[in-house]
């Protein structure tokens, strides 16, 4: 008796129910069937009668998605159709997040960039009619830089060491009672950080209105921004980079300052400026804290001091097309300077990145 089966016996392979097929489409093809959707929609849109370009985009949106897994299917398979499924759904989703902050860009610089000039940016509101022409944002923006500052100066080394603590030191409950509170503070609102300021520095203490008031209230919501991004970069440190300094009786502290950090120092920076760029634009605590004026202070220890959200907020008040128009500019100039700070911390993020050699 013999164990050999012969190739006869042999069971057949088994086959693919959908076998893969080898057609592909076109390159051009997302950008055709883009520019399709988009006139269907506009057809649909005229011939309903729909008013709103919110809604002619919707329908753009899900016949982008429709047509795409239409023609992947007939073209190249059900396979590779759910993959186009899906990559429309990413583009879709990115074309409706990037638009209406494109439109607002747009809308912002169409209104503002009228009275921007050399004038509206060095002249105050001082014996200025709120209804009639003229007036500048100078007051207004040097108080924006001087709390921002401020704010900066006191929150960043606290935010830094703080993270240092919790990343190098941190053990048992004080750690993880500091990192509670550190997710609190994240999510608090801007106006119980003004209302704390208010009641212990102004009411208790007796300080009067101030543009370090507001500084302080800000330094409060910048500082778990500051905390959590610097822990996240330093956690990025290579242990072996400690290692090898304790290696050489290096202490604990000076490996910190002189390897630790430095590593770390450009996503630390970056962090830094987010939280700058975050608490530029807070008006309810300045608001409450350093009031308005219309003049130039130059002191921010002493005496109400303007700033450029507290200034949009009440030139828009004011109800006529100068203060209007005097708001539009500040907003533009408010997003110019937001703007120019997530740059400034994306060059120093990439020029401190490490450097691959060959």
């Amino acid at each position: 008796m013999t164990t050999a089966t012969s190739t006869a016996d042999r069971s057949p392979a088994p086959q693919l129910r959908r076998p893969l097929t080898a057609a592909r489409l076109p390159r051009w093809a997302p950008a055709g069937i883009a520019v399709l959707s988009i006139a269907l929609a506009c057809a649909i849109g005229a011939g309903a009668g729909l008013a709103s370009h919110l809604q002619w985009g919707v329908i753009a949106a899900l016949l982008f998605v429709s047509i795409s897994y239409g023609v992947a299917a007939k073209v190249e398979g059900h396979r590779q159709a759910k993959d186009r499924f899906f990559t429309s759904l990413v583009w879709t989703a990115f074309v409706l997040a990037v638009v209406p902050l494109v439109a607002l860009l747009v809308y912002t610089f169409q209104q503002g960039s009228s009275v921007v000039d050399g004038n509206f940016l060095n002249h105050s509101m001082r014996g200025v009619l709120s209804s009639g022409p003229g007036g500048g944002i100078y007051h207004a923006l040097l108080g924006t830089l001087q709390q921002v500052g401020l704010a900066t100066l006191i929150a960043a080394p606290i935010g830094l060491l703080t993270a240092v603590y919790l990343v190098e030191y941190g053990r048992g409950r004080l750690a993880a009672a500091v990192t509670f509170f550190v997710d609190v503070m994240t999510g608090i609102p801007s106006i119980v950080a003004g209302l704390f300021i208010l009641s212990v520095w102004n009411l208790a203490l007796g300080f009067d209105y101030s543009g370090f008031s507001g500084s302080l209230a800000l330094a409060i919501l910048m500082m778990p921004v500051v905390v959590r991004s610097t822990e996240e970069m330093l956690k990025l440190v290579p242990n072996e980079l400690r290692e090898a300094a304790f290696a050489l009786g290096v202490p604990k502290w000076k490996t910190i300052l002189r390897v630790v950090i430095p590593t770390a120092i450009g996503g630390i920076t970056t962090g830094v400026m987010l939280a700058v760029a975050r608490i530029t634009g807070e008006t309810a605590p300045v608001l409450m804290l350093v009031f308005v004026s219309d003049s130039i202070n130059t002191d921010p220890f002493n005496g109400p001091q303007m700033n450029l959200p507290v200034y949009i907020w009440q030139q828009y008040g004011y109800n006529n097309q100068y203060s209007y128009a005097r708001a539009w500019g500040a907003a533009l100039v408010l997003i110019a300077v937001v703007m120019g700070l997530n740059l400034i911390a994306r060059g120093i993020a990439r020029w401190r990145s490490p450097k691959t050699g060959h």
